[in-house]
């Protein structure tokens, strides 16, 4: 099955760490979503008919949308698309905007996985990344949403925040457990180049992250979350049985999907395409029935890459058979003879033709999965 994702560019504000495209201010909402029903129905035909196993609606902060919006969204989908009876439709959503009232209006929506924004539950580190709900409104988000009924709730944090002590990552993990909620995405604070955070460390009026803090504070969320019973399934998501985001697994399995809105990417096995980040751009493009997106043809050297990169990240590993099979024996070979002297560091092993990386290769997975790319002459 496919999965949809839909990029709604809107913020209250910009976090300073944020390099998603997003604009601050919902000036232009009512156009943008005449521009994104019109999109749907121009690329009804990517998909090739496959039925719609996941829909996702990230940003931007999808939360800041009324109901009789979203639920526009949803008719159109509905109507352009085969969505699967059982479909994972998640929604993300700030802290401060999850009150009694916006729950009732997303539970009356097909969503039914709700992915929170938290990051942290002190102060310090909210104030450090901009984020604009407090410590106590992350906690009680996180419970109003259970009372409202939503029981598939993931919840995103991060460590390796210069803020960020290693006694507080501690509750910080110790409160995400006691909320029980079935998924945990978490991940090491990385300045991107040209977000408002690179610009406040370059000019010294923030700290800059610290590289061992963040080796340090991620070991210590892999031995916490095989402590109390999470599954990590991919690098930075964990899980109780059963509670595998479907959607995210598309792309790390290599599975088609859609991008719908500025900025969003598409892929369909030979081809990726993406959006202009550009809401005006992509608003007047619509108005004349054009898509505003680049395409980039995958070739060998891509496809075997991608994989590489992607199935290392994951439980199920890199598998081997699956290389000969699709890419040649000669790439098999030499896939595992590149990786001896990373399983003689420990830092991957070898299991029935399949390669996953330890703990200790986890830290290094980038530099370990570019080491086994594929170079075409």
């Amino acid at each position: 099955m496919a999965g949809i994702y839909i990029h709604i560019p809107f913020c209250k504000n910009k976090c300073y760490y944020c390099n998603f495209y997003s604009v601050a201010s919902s000036k232009h909402a009512e156009e943008f979503i005449s521009a994104l029903l019109k999109e749907t129905e121009l690329q009804k035909n990517y998909l090739e008919s496959e039925t719609i196993g996941t829909i996702y609606f990230g940003g931007g902060t999808p939360s800041l949308m009324d109901y009789e919006t979203l639920m526009k969204i949803f008719d159109k989908i509905y109507q352009t698309f085969e969505v699967s009876a059982d479909a994972e439709i998640t929604l993300e959503a700030n802290p401060d905007d999850l009150d009694k009232k916006k729950l009732g209006e997303i539970k009356a929506l097909p969503v039914n996985r709700l992915s929170i924004g938290i990051q942290s539950f002190f102060e310090e580190d909210l104030k450090y990344l901009r984020r604009r709900h407090t410590a106590s409104q992350a906690e009680a988000s996180v419970k109003r949403s259970q009372d409202a009924g939503f029981e598939n709730i993931s919840i995103d944090l991060i460590y390796a925040i210069p803020t960020l002590t290693d006694g507080n990552w501690k509750t910080n993990l110790d409160i995400a457990f006691s909320l029980e909620v079935p998924h945990i995405s978490s991940y090491g604070l990385t300045v991107e180049p040209s977000t408002a955070l690179d610009m406040l460390i370059r000019k010294g009026k923030l700290k800059g992250v610290d590289e061992e803090q963040n080796a340090r504070q991620f070991k210590f969320l892999m031995q916490q979350m095989k402590t109390n019973g999470f599954i990590q399934y991919e690098i930075s998501n964990f899980c109780k049985e059963g509670s595998i985001s479907r959607h995210n697994s598309n792309y790390w399995k290599g599975r088609k999907y859609l991008g719908l809105g500025p900025s969003a990417h598409s892929f369909n096995i030979d081809s990726r395409q993406w959006n202009k980040p550009d809401l005006l751009n992509y608003i007047a493009s619509l108005a004349k029935g054009i898509v505003p997106f680049e395409k980039e043809i995958l070739t060998t050297a891509d496809k075997f890459n991608e994989y590489v990169m992607t199935s290392l990240r994951t439980m199920w590993g890199c598998d081997l058979k699956l290389i000969e099979k699709t890419f040649g024996a000669d790439a098999a070979s030499t896939m595992q003879k590149k990786a001896a002297k990373f399983i003689e560091r420990n830092q991957m092993i070898l299991a029935e033709e399949i390669l996953y990386l330890t703990d200790e290769g986890k830290l290094f997975a980038d530099g370990i999965a570019s080491e086994m790319f594929l170079v075409e002459e």
